[in-house]
């Protein structure tokens, strides 16, 4: 024990002189901080849609407003349009009419106008867009003022009301939403975040105790180290110390961003709740689970890096467990508005993968608390059981030098010495 405490406190003390680490941490912290006090030092009353503009200021403002909208040119051949329900419709464009082809193909190309509309007949007409953006709406709205100008011509040919008429057809409803359980899609944008943000833990520190282990190989200080403290308490020395590292740099960056948004809650409006506003619960769920997945990988990254002797074969060692965390991490994402199927199910009782799948349904589905407490025990027991299969392949590995050895060839080497 006290051979791994000393470890442990040269690599905390590696970490702490690391003026990358340090400088890194401050400085996301710093900025994340600086980014969410920004309604109390510049004026974002636009950006947010708070803006309440005085009588002196409204002229430039409807100045403002005008020049800001789109440019929409419409060339009516069968004569059916409202400009009335198209100013409605589109709000935020400016429509001109138009009487010839050209006109329309020289302006969008020489993008002078936004979009373009010829309405050939009642059931057809054209759009005309320079670039079409993925998220276009133009036609799909076109069509609405389309229909609606229509219905409106033939209340007016049938003298009938046609405010009331759209009234019936399309009523307007009030809805009283109650959300027993979770809000999915209030809670995706964190979850997102997080899985994103553990993925990465996993990956960058995984990574670092790999290349240590590989470092203290290629410079041969690790046959001194092997005779001053046990292969043991080197391994665990370096995960646990990457897994404190971790814990404060990410609980510094995340402490100091979400302290500073709800000290600006009201000044945004709550418009970064989705990202922001993580119940504790989930905080606590991604704290646990999120670091027994870290401990569970950086026992096999070790033992990885232990297999091989110069750190560009780092590569060749870790590349399938590297491919491991990657199709978790994809599968992870995918299934995010899926959270009760069966696919993240299962993957939450995996210690694969259950850093991730556990704490996205207990923030977003529907979890019993025996399915947690299953959960985290089979991740707690697969933990030690990488950390003695890691710290077994740690020791066989330490004093080989040469080529790489392939991870079945090491397995062999140890089944056959017990």
């Amino acid at each position: 024990m006290k051979k791994f405490l000393v470890v442990l406190q040269y690599e905390l003390k590696e970490y702490v002189r690391n003026k990358s680490f340090v400088i890194t941490t401050l400085l996301f912290a710093i900025l994340g901080s600086a980014a969410l006090f920004l309604p109390r030092v510049i004026d974002m009353s636009g950006f947010l849609g708070t803006q309440t503009p005085s009588q002196e200021e409204a002229p430039d403002q409807s100045q403002s407003e005008e020049a800001d909208k789109e440019t929409m040119l419409l060339y009516d051949q069968a004569g059916v349009m409202d400009s009335e329900v198209l100013d409605a419709v589109f709000p935020d464009a400016q429509w001109e009419s138009v009487t010839d082809m050209e006109t329309i193909t020289s302006r969008i190309e020489k993008q002078e106008a936004d979009a373009a509309f010829v309405v050939k007949s009642e059931k057809e007409y054209d759009y005309y867009v320079f670039n079409k953006g993925m998220y276009d709406q133009d036609k799909s709205l076109f069509e609405t003022a389309l229909g609606m100008s229509l219905r409106k011509a033939y209340c007016e040919a049938n003298g009938l009301d046609f405010t009331q008429l759209e009234s019936k057809v399309y009523p307007s409803f009030t809805a009283n939403e109650q959300v027993l359980g979770k809000d999915t899609t209030s809670n995706y944008w964190y979850c997102y975040i997080l899985v994103i943000l553990v993925f990465m833990l996993i990956v960058f520190y995984g990574q670092m105790i790999a290349v240590a282990v590989t470092n203290e190989k290629s410079n041969r200080s690790i046959e001194v180290l092997v005779t001053t403290t046990t292969p043991n308490s080197l391994l665990f020395g370096k995960v646990i110390a990457g897994a404190i590292a971790s814990l404060c740099q990410v609980g510094i960056i995340l402490g100091a961003v979400l302290l500073s948004y709800q000290a600006n809650r009201s000044l945004w409006g709550g418009m970064l709740d989705m990202v922001f506003n993580i119940p504790a619960e989930v905080l606590i769920s991604f704290a646990f689970f999120g670091l027994g997945g870290y401990l569970f990988y950086a026992f096999l990254y070790g033992a990885m890096g232990a297999l091989v002797s110069k750190t560009e074969d780092i590569s060749k060692s870790s590349g399938g467990l590297m491919m491991v965390v990657m199709i978790v991490y994809f599968i992870a994402l995918l299934q995010l508005t899926n959270v009760d199927g069966i696919a993240m199910k299962v993957l939450s009782f995996l210690p694969i993968s259950s850093y991730s799948a556990m704490f996205v349904r207990i923030a977003m589905g529907t979890v019993n608390t025996w399915e947690i407490i299953v959960s985290f025990v089979i991740l707690v027991a697969s933990i030690f059981g990488a950390g003695i299969l890691g710290a077994k392949i740690y020791r066989m590995g330490t004093l080989r030098y040469g080529n790489p050895i392939k991870l079945t060839a090491a397995l062999k080497d140890l089944k056959k010495s017990e």
